[in-house]
């Protein structure tokens, strides 16, 4: 895992957190620690639990609970790739083999059942009601998000479904990692708004970043293939923007009434989408989407963990460069 700028106020903590996400197998079955460690060891930057460990020394959190809610958000994160990736048929994440390709569907479905459990029982250390209220929530709507999707692939997509479905997907859970410490120190009147608007906003645009990289990028470097969503039937940020600027685009009519595009046909999308400017527009709205979360937190006294929540925030549109 490379170490980050914005991670060296928090770097010494890390190897803590993921001490204990990789505990929470002891005394369960091997084969969920084999599944656990293959999962943490695929890489990743942890930069959700990143955001609790600088929001939690910014107010001043608990040393113990801060851990462990890191340890639960990014466990909670690591559940959901399980099932995600089940769910879309992936092989690679990160250019490691998904548990999917290693495991059948049922022993896949449970580690990721456990992995929940687990991220839950790490929450619960905090013994915060509103901590563990927020937590069963953004499970809620992440779920929510998946079944949403999953009825709504070939289908009409604006930018309202996109916007709810990215919230879901991603940027609940940088919510509840940016609010959930102002509750532990009773902070959360002062500063729960401005969190959140923080959260909201670097999970918005770390999805649409994400989601520009699905066409900018190539297979190598992302480790799946180019445009997966749009091969899946999903509408993503890019191909949103290039149905606003072409209506009568034939295909993606075709696309959106349930029609499978043969492969040259499909590839041909992808490479107009590429060259139209709608990744260039995607982009910008994503730098928004990061101005607004560097200005929530002039709220905030200077300080060295407030200067790391925003170069965190500008490393966000930072990978796609």
């Amino acid at each position: 895992m490379t170490t980050l700028a914005f991670s060296t106020q928090v770097q010494d903590l890390m190897p803590e957190v993921e001490a204990r996400m990789r505990g929470q197998t002891d005394g369960y079955h091997p084969s969920l620690k084999k599944a656990l460690d293959q999962l943490l060891d695929s890489g990743g930057k942890r930069v959700r639990p990143t955001v609790v460990l600088l929001v939690s020394s910014m107010l001043g959190v608990d040393k113990e609970d801060s851990l462990n809610l890191a340890a639960a958000v990014e466990l909670l994160h690591t559940a959901t790739l399980v099932h995600d990736d089940l769910i879309d048929g992936s092989t690679l994440r990160r250019g490691s083999p998904t548990l999917n390709s290693t495991w059948n569907a049922p022993a896949t479905i449970l580690a990721g059942d456990f992995l929940f459990s687990q991220a839950a029982s790490l929450g619960a250390r905090v013994d915060s009601t509103e901590v563990m209220r927020m937590f069963a929530g953004t499970l809620s709507t992440i779920v929510n998000g998946e079944i949403a999707q999953i009825f709504e692939r070939n289908s009409v997509t604006h930018r309202e479904d996109y916007n709810q479905r990215i919230y879901a997907k991603t940027a609940t859970m940088f919510e509840m990692a940016a609010r959930a410490p102002a509750y532990l120190v009773g902070v959360e009147d002062q500063y729960s708004e401005a969190l959140r608007v923080y959260g909201y906003s670097v999970g918005m645009a770390f999805q649409i970043v994400d989601d520009v990289l699905d066409f900018s990028s190539d297979t190598k470097t992302l480790g799946k293939p180019v445009a997966s969503d749009l091969r899946i039937g999903l509408l993503t940020l890019p191909a949103i923007c290039y149905l606003e600027s072409h209506p009568d685009d034939a295909r993606l009519k075709q696309f959106q009434s349930g029609y499978q595009l043969d492969p040259p046909i499909m590839e041909d999308l992808v490479q107009d989408i590429r060259k139209s400017g709608a990744v260039e527009q995607a982009r910008a709205e994503a730098d928004q989407l990061v101005q607004g979360a560097v200005n929530s937190l002039d709220q905030f006294p200077l300080s060295p963990e407030r200067e790391a929540l925003a170069d965190l925030a500008n490393y966000v549109v930072e990978r796609l460069h």
